[in-house]
């Protein structure tokens, strides 16, 4: 058996009655997951042989999160790992919290020198990220823009409202590890109070991101009461949740939490699929979970060099999530959060992929690019105006022709 992961959980996340769970054992246990195990080549039947435990626990998001892989020894046990990810995870441990699932761990391929892995890519820590030129710990200011604490206002109608610190994974690229340096942050009941009580005094805001950290790390009675509390506000029209675990741990959107989501609708789901190693037989059941229930589901994703760096990968991502029944929503450019300098690729990059996409690909997958700064997202295109000669458009079109648009220019 391997070793339990020392995260540090937040003493809330065990003992506030909040979290005592009066849920049924379907709930960790849950059996249409568990049926995936009967095939042998599925993650839920080779992840629980990985890591020598039964597909009860495996499927048991609770075990998952206790199992978290933390530490070079706890992640050479399951993959052999190359001397920049061994020493990253030790000489990174002060800088930025390491943790993994098993159910992700169990994505994870052998390292291949002109072929990284991209799961490995996003969960295993590596030296190359102590060095980063441009690197800052917050680079969309957002305590600057938060009037209560974990409530980051930019836009006048909505607010993105940080209620959780803990992760399935702790992505590498995060732009919030600034947060792992607090503790007490995860459900505190304090910040929730303070910031529903924001949201209902400012009537212009009428959508909010619960966001964290990823919120579904929670029990369902917690979210339950979250969410009852948010929609009871009048002017709040829309409620989003942003939450990864589709992606890393599947196991925990259940069908009993989308029942519980559904009763609050409008509501919406946005995930963070980067690249189509990470669309599974499981994910696609925690997709279907949602979207069974009348929950939309769009993703963002980032663009992250070795991860979805080429047409090719954008591309068969892009397909995937479409199979899956999400709708591609962002992909960012990466924010010039310190220690990623490794992970970015240049704008030039991202441009091009875009472009190559518009007329190869349906338009109801292309999503849209973006450069988030402290005032808001930015879209990033191509330009296709070439001029303007009288009243006609020149355009270029999407197979690099010429073309000109009449009488469209007053």
């Amino acid at each position: 058996m391997l070793e339990t992961s020392t995260l540090p959980i937040p003493s809330s996340l065990v003992s506030d009655s909040q979290f005592q769970s009066t849920e049924s054992l379907d709930t960790f246990c849950p059996k249409d997951f568990l049926a995936l195990g009967s095939q042998a080549s599925s993650i839920t039947a080779t992840g629980a042989n990985l890591f020598k435990t039964s597909q009860e626990n495996f499927v048991n998001w609770r075990w998952q999160m206790r199992t978290q892989v933390a530490d070079a020894k706890q992640a050479a046990l399951t993959t052999e790992l190359i001397a920049s990810e061994t020493q990253g995870f030790r000489e990174l441990q002060d800088v930025f919290h390491a943790g993994v699932t098993p159910y992700y761990m169990s994505l994870m391929r052998e390292h291949r020198p002109n072929d990284p892995c991209p799961i490995r890519l996003q969960g295993l820590p590596r030296t190359e990220e102590l060095a980063d030129r441009f690197g800052v710990p917050d680079p969309l200011l957002e305590k600057e823009h938060s009037p209560v604490k974990e409530v980051v206002h930019v836009y006048p109608d909505r607010v993105a409202f940080c209620v959780a610190q803990l992760c399935p994974v702790y992505c590498r690229y995060c732009y919030r590890k600034r947060r792992d340096e607090e503790v007490g942050l995860h459900f505190n009941r304090s910040i929730i109070d303070r910031g529903i009580d924001y949201i209902s005094k400012n009537s212009a805001i009428r959508d909010v991101l619960i966001t964290g950290g990823d919120p579904f790390i929670a029990s369902d009675v917690a979210l339950d009461n979250l969410i009852s509390r948010i929609r009871a506000i009048p002017h709040v029209e829309i409620i989003r949740i942003g939450t990864r675990t589709p992606v890393t741990l599947p196991y925990r959107v259940t069908t009993e939490l989308a029942r519980i989501l559904a009763k609050y609708h409008p509501i919406y789901v946005n995930t963070h699929f980067n690249c189509v190693e990470e669309i599974t037989p499981e994910s696609s059941l925690a997709i279907a979970n949602l979207v069974n229930h009348g929950i939309p589901v769009g993703n963002q994703s980032v663009l992250l060099k070795g991860v979805n760096d080429t047409y090719e990968k954008m591309e068969a991502l892009l397909k995937g999530l479409l199979k899956i029944r999400v709708r591609p929503y962002y992909l960012f450019h990466p924010h010039n959060v310190a220690g990623t300098e490794h992970l970015r690729p240049s704008l030039d990059i991202g441009i091009k992929i875009m472009k190559k996409l518009r007329g190869n690909i349906t338009g109801f997958a292309i999503p849209s690019y973006i450069i988030d700064t402290p005032s808001g997202k930015v879209p990033i295109a191509h330009n296709h105006v070439l001029g303007v000669d009288g009243q006609d458009l020149i355009l270029e079109d999407v197979r690099g022709e010429i073309w000109r648009e009449k009488g469209v220019v007053f």
